[in-house]
C-alpha cells in the first residue's frame, strides 16, 4: 500500500478532470473530432464527451473510496488510453493546441504529459497488484500517521502541482516551443 499516495493523486485527477470535461466538452470535442478519422465533427461529439467525462470522474471517485484492484486497473487502463491520445496528438503534430483534458484550452499534448499519464498509469497497476480486494480509503486511513492526514494532505498538493504540470505548465510550454507539423507534412 506504499503507493496509495500516488494511487489518490491519479484518482483524484480523474475525477478533476472529468468534471471539468463534463462542465465544458468543447474543447476535448474539437480535440476528439482532430483525432478520430471520419469523426462528425465537435458538436455531434459533445454528448459523448460528457458522457465519457461523467464516468471518468464516476471511476475516479469510486477508486478513492474503495481502493482496490479492480478499480485500480481501471484507473491504470484510463492512463494508458490518456497516454494514447495525447502519443497521437503529438505524433500528428499540426494544428491540434489542446487536448481538452480540463475543459478548457490551455492542456497542449507535451512529453511531460504523456509521461505523467504512464507514470500514474505505473503507479495505479503497481497499486493494483498489493491492494486488498476488500479495502476502503476509510480502512486505510485507520492504519495511517495521524489518521491519514498527513497522506491525504500530500496527496492533495500532489494532485494540484500534477494538475499545474499537465495544464499552466504545459500551456507555457506550448508557447516556448510552437507545435511543429507532423512528418510528411510541411508548414
Amino acid at each position: 500500500m506504499e503507493l496509495i499516495g500516488l494511487f489518490l493523486i491519479a484518482a483524484g485527477l480523474l475525477v478533476a478532470a472529468g468534471v471539468a470535461k463534463a462542465v465544458r466538452p468543447d474543447d476535448t470535442a474539437r480535440a476528439m473530432a482532430a483525432l478520430l478519422p471520419g469523426a462528425p465533427g465537435p458538436r455531434p461529439l459533445r454528448w459523448l464527451v460528457r458522457a465519457g467525462a461523467l464516468a471518468e470522474a464516476a471511476l475516479g471517485a469510486v477508486a478513492i473510496v474503495f481502493p482496490r484492484p479492480l478499480t485500480a486497473a481501471l484507473v491504470a487502463l484510463s492512463y494508458l488510453a490518456f497516454a494514447g491520445v495525447v502519443a497521437t496528438a503529438r505524433w500528428r503534430g499540426g494544428p491540434l493546441a489542446t487536448c481538452g483534458c480540463f475543459g478548457r484550452p490551455d492542456t497542449p499534448p507535451t512529453v511531460l504529459h504523456l509521461m505523467l499519464n504512464l507514470a500514474l498509469a505505473l503507479a495505479a497497476a503497481a497499486f493494483a497488484s498489493g491492494a486488498p480486494s476488500s479495502g476502503t480509503l476509510a480502512a486505510e486511513l485507520a492504519h495511517q500517521p495521524w489518521a491519514g492526514v498527513p497522506l491525504l494532505f500530500v496527496s492533495a498538493v500532489g494532485l494540484w502541482l500534477t494538475a499545474l504540470a499537465l495544464s499552466s505548465l504545459a500551456a507555457l510550454t506550448a508557447v516556448r516551443h510552437p507545435a511543429r507539423p507532423a512528418p510528411g507534412r510541411s508548414s
